[in-house]
């Protein structure tokens, strides 16, 4: 399934990238990310067969790029409207997590968590599909995790805090799982309007 590009809506999140893929599919330099309710989003991400192809090359690319510009801290591939199991952390200080720890954008492709830590801390998370929301959300503090880096690699890494809590978010997207779902209760729901008028300053 190639990306889809398509006018945006009302509140989508317009994404303008400076350089886009040489895929082979017909590409506009505006796309709109996935928002709640559309079934991409719902969808069972499939395996990345040819991580050294053009195609799934192309779409690490196309991500870096969309994350940067939306100000994410994490991007799965079915946000871009591409059900594979492919995410982006790139973890850093911004004006949507003021306090999150600085990392290098890494692509994590066919990820699996290998052992979760007993122990579970609620926080607030946001996601580019939901932008007007905020949700107080149980994760595990720590967890081991495999995946294949861009370079064909696998990788095996220890994992905790505000780093973990990207990693089971993103990984949730290519279950067809949101941060909504995670959620204990509908009252650990926010506005982003007033998660930034009482949190954002903390």
């Amino acid at each position: 399934m190639g990306i889809i590009f398509k006018p945006s809506l009302q509140n989508e999140p317009i994404v303008r990238l400076k350089d886009p893929s040489t895929m082979n599919q017909p590409i506009n330099n505006i796309f709109t990310i996935a928002q709640l309710g559309n079934e991409v989003l719902r969808q069972q991400a499939t395996e990345v067969k040819n991580i050294q192809g053009d195609e799934c090359q192309g779409l690490i690319k196309l991500m870096m790029e969309a994350v940067s510009e939306a100000g994410g801290v994490g991007i799965a591939a079915p946000q871009i409207y591409h059900s594979k199991r492919i995410f982006i952390m790139c973890s850093k200080p911004n004006t949507r997590y003021p306090n999150a720890p600085l990392m290098p954008p890494t692509a994590i492709i066919n990820p699996e968590i290998l052992h979760y830590s007993p122990e579970k801390i609620k926080d607030w998370e946001g996601c580019l599909s939901v932008p007007s929301m905020r949700g107080f959300v149980p994760r595990h503090n720590q967890i081991t995790v495999r995946y294949v880096d861009q370079k064909g690699l696998v990788q095996q890494k220890e994992l905790t805090g505000f780093i973990a809590r990207i990693f089971q978010h993103e990984l949730d997207h290519l279950n067809g799982i949101t941060f909504i779902d995670q959620l204990e209760s509908t009252k650990d729901l926010i506005s982003e309007l007033e998660w930034q008028k009482q949190f954002a300053s903390a």
